[in-house]
């Protein structure tokens, strides 16, 4: 395995990569984390390259790092998040949030983007801070697609400038594609107009500002794919279903990470038969 050493004497994980799955940043931040001396292994400061075995007791800024015996394993959700719903883990005004329609898991799920109130469609949540950094990691461009019904008249000239790009209050930002094109079972309004857009950032609200610097509004957003995952018809709003391993293992190549080992399927339990009687 590329994380045991044989005949180092040295077993056990990164100490980075034991970080960055708990959801504590990527491998490279958190490498300047143990830089820092902010972290400690058993009682004392952690240095690079550095090894962890399971027993180990491990602290971020005087914070524990839970572990566990035997890793769980790695999960995927696909979410189909309707409107009124906040990314969030809580709401101070007691709104419903995203976390609360999602099963119970060992450890916790991370949301992997964010979607605001208004917008609805896809979402991934995973067990794996690994895979959650490296999705929404600039540096990966992972592409984002979204169905946009758009309100006022867009022009051959505004979708130009906006694959060329314009002036946001936060940088230069664009749209990769600009298609028109309208999903499946959604009505078309008067003065409406829908767009497939793709962005390859996951800044906030991105792509509304974009359309807005054109002078219109966008009255719908649907997420319908991130990176290599779409959204099927089949999953109603407000549902989620948990990603195959096939989906899951072609989701961790497009992040650039090694997929997690298959786990042995469960088998069932044998069912005792009844005594004939006689």
């Amino acid at each position: 395995m590329e994380d045991e050493e044989a005949g180092s004497g040295s077993v056990g994980e990164k100490l980075q990569k034991v970080l960055a799955r708990a959801g504590l940043g990527s491998r490279r931040e958190l490498e300047a984390v143990i830089a820092a001396g902010r972290v400690t292994v058993d009682g004392q400061v952690a240095r690079l390259g550095d090894r962890v075995t399971p027993r180990a007791h491990v602290e971020v800024d005087g914070r524990t790092i839970q572990r566990i015996q035997r890793d769980p394993p790695r999960r995927v959700l696909i979410y189909n998040k309707p409107e009124g719903e906040l990314t969030t883990r809580s709401d101070p005004e007691g709104r419903p949030t995203v976390f609360r329609s999602l099963p119970r898991v060992r450890g916790r799920w991370i949301a992997v983007g964010r979607l605001d109130l208004n917008s609805q469609g896809l979402m991934l949540f995973t067990t794996d801070g690994e895979l959650a950094n490296a999705l929404m990691h600039p540096s990966r461009e992972v592409e984002r697609e979204y169905a946009c019904r758009v309100y006022g008249e867009v022009t051959e000239e505004m979708v130009q400038r906006l694959v060329d790009g314009v002036e946001l209050d936060d940088g230069s930002a664009h749209f990769e594609v600009v298609e028109s094109g309208m999903p499946l079972d959604e009505p078309l309004e008067a003065g409406n107009a829908w767009y497939h857009v793709i962005v390859k950032e996951g800044r906030n609200r991105e792509v509304r500002r974009l359309w807005e610097s054109q002078g219109v509004k966008v009255s719908r957003l649907i997420r319908v794919r991130y990176g290599p995952v779409v959204l099927s018809r089949d999953l109603r709003r407000g549902r989620f279903r948990e990603l195959p391993d096939a989906e899951k293992e072609a989701l961790y190549r497009h992040a650039g990470l090694e997929p997690p080992p298959r786990r042995p399927a469960r088998r069932p339990p044998a069912r005792r038969g009844r005594r004939s009687s006689r």
